[in-house]
């Protein structure tokens, strides 16, 4: 099935059905758009004033709901009681969130008979340290939550993949229900229950996979974005984009003023559930996820995470698709398609960091095993494929995409 094929039959619901095959032991390619679903559903109901909330179901081995509408931070008790057996609750949120919708969420709790205790840190990066995680587990205890009890993570990334695993650790596990309000987070972090924190010799090294009890992305919070943090997630969409649908590259090339962001989201959310579906654990297909993330975690942890993971994962897809094109894996077209939308979204395609320090930097990329790395790789505009290669390799990579 080609890329135009693709196009074609991709589901007009925004739906994306997935099927992967080997092509040789090296490889694996994923094609979207046939008529075969890895499972779950997407429909629609009627939020208060009948604002359309769509519901999109993740059928995992801890199955939950994502649902996606405006309003509905107002409405996170309401949504969340029934789903909880506790009614003791801990409100994670960073300096930048919390003083926005930190108070709207308690009120809507309270609403809902929560007890709410507040878990606030400083907002960054640079907060995602297991003395952050620590500090949050020892509150937890002070507070003397119980099983039956829940965390809410209420920010973007940074705090799903914190509040997530305090949860997962705390009293073996207790529930966690996910408040993303960056549009990097209501596509990506917040579903798929990678939860982690940081270590100084890499990003994201000491986690687990938990799923959380529920997710409820409100597009409304997108307004108060700064613009620099908007444009990161917008890095994820164009991702999604790369991997598996050419018609969201053509949507996105039309320009921000003409997208539905709502529809986006719910299609990006959609298309990664299908992976999450197949491949629970990152170990096989739902390693597509990573396109330009083992080369954005290298410039993330290079510059000090001065530079947000968006932009990291912006510059790894475009020095990716550069190598690509130059070693003969992918048309030029990828390149153009690729670099077009990042300089439309305000995203960097080219890199100031240099191949040592990003190689040295990779080394310790959860995605290797031994000299062994699984790469994706871009062969067409809407489709990417998985390779195994040699570690060595990766310096070639960079050696060959860095350069404009």
């Amino acid at each position: 099935m080609d890329g135009n094929q693709n196009h074609d039959t991709e589901d007009k619901k925004g739906r994306f059905p997935l099927e992967s095959r080997m092509d040789h032991p090296e490889e694996t390619v994923i094609q979207v758009g046939n008529e075969k679903s890895a499972g779950g559903r997407t429909s629609c109901e009627t939020t208060r004033g009948g604002v359309p909330m769509k519901r999109i179901a993740v059928p995992v081995s801890q199955p939950y709901e994502v649902l996606v509408g405006s309003g509905l931070l107002e409405r996170v008790g309401e949504l969340s009681a029934p789903l909880l057996s506790g009614r003791r609750a801990v409100l994670v949120s960073d300096s930048n969130v919390w003083p926005l919708y930190g108070q709207q969420v308690t009120d809507s709790l309270q609403k809902a008979d929560f007890r709410v205790e507040r878990f606030i840190f400083e907002a960054g990066e640079k907060s995602k340290t297991p003395q952050t995680l620590l500090d949050l587990l020892n509150h937890m205890a002070e507070w003397e939550l119980g099983r039956a009890d829940s965390v809410f993570a209420l920010g973007g990334g940074v705090t799903g993949d914190l509040a997530g695993l305090a949860a997962a650790l705390y009293q073996r596990g207790i529930s966690c229900v996910q408040l993303p309000t960056s549009l990097l987070a209501m596509v990506d972090s917040s579903v798929g229950g990678k939860t982690a924190v940081d270590l100084p010799k890499g990003k994201n090294l000491v986690g687990t996979f938990t799923q959380p009890r529920l997710v409820l992305c409100d597009p409304d919070a997108l307004a108060t974005l700064p613009a620099r943090v908007e444009a990161e997630g917008w890095a994820e969409v164009i991702k999604y984009g790369m991997l598996g649908s050419r018609e969201l590259l053509d949507e996105l090339a039309a320009g921000r003023e003409d997208v539905d962001v709502e529809d986006v989201i719910c299609r990006c959310i959609t298309m990664k559930r299908d992976l999450v579906t197949q491949d629970e654990r990152d170990t096989g297909p739902r390693q597509l996820l990573n396109f330009g993330h083992t080369i954005g975690h290298a410039v993330e942890r290079c510059a000090g995470y001065g530079i947000y993971h968006g932009e990291g994962v912006a510059m790894g897809m475009a020095i990716m698709t550069r190598a690509c094109v130059r070693q003969g894996l992918c048309t030029p077209q990828c390149r153009t398609v690729l670099e077009d939308l990042l300089e439309r979204y305000h995203l960097p395609k080219t890199c100031p960091i240099g191949v040592e320090r990003l190689l040295e930097a990779a080394r310790m990329d959860k995605k290797r095993r031994g000299d062994a790395i699984t790469l994706v790789q871009p062969s067409q505009p809407g489709r990417c494929i998985l390779r195994k290669a040699d570690y060595r390799d990766l310096a070639q990579i960079l050696e060959e995409g860095i350069p404009l």
